[in-house]
């Protein structure tokens, strides 16, 4: 049963990055992952006061690679994650406030290429748990749609 502090939203929301400016991405809701993920088109370790970061760059809408973001973050882990496809890869794993609608968390994200994915990021369950529950039919019920985010 749905509890008061848990918002259901659809299988493909429009989420929002705040500690990187006003980014706003299309992600698709994935319960199958773990752990959600990013795409960024290049990234570069580095080292910052003695502690690994990590740089990188967003293209955060689908299709315009004319929009472009630059990002940097303190890494928090790499990780051999294995995608849908079978396919493993090392990760950076960096840790960053995201916001759906009014609901406003911390999540692990993993950095990965997806350019040729439909969407810049997977929102997995273990960010998804205890905050939402999905509707599979539904799309953009936080608002905006599939072309436009929320205003």
């Amino acid at each position: 049963m749905p509890t008061n502090k848990m918002s259901i939203i659809g299988w493909r929301e429009w989420v929002s990055l705040p500690d990187f400016g006003p980014v706003i991405t299309k992600a698709k809701v994935d319960t199958g992952a773990r752990t959600s993920a990013l795409h960024a088109y290049y990234v570069e370790p580095f080292t910052k006061a003695g502690m690994p970061w990590v740089r990188f760059g967003l293209h955060p809408l689908q299709g315009d690679l004319d929009t472009a973001v630059d990002c940097e973050a303190p890494v928090v882990d790499r990780r051999q994650v294995t995608d849908s496809g079978g396919h493993r890869e090392m990760r950076y794993v960096i840790t960053t406030a995201v916001q759906l609608g009014e609901t406003r968390f911390n999540a692990e994200i993993t950095l990965t290429d997806r350019e040729t994915m439909r969407f810049r990021m997977l929102l997995g369950r273990t960010a998804l748990k205890t905050r939402f529950l999905v509707n599979c039919n539904r799309s953009f019920m936080l608002g905006g749609n599939a072309s436009h985010p929320p205003e």
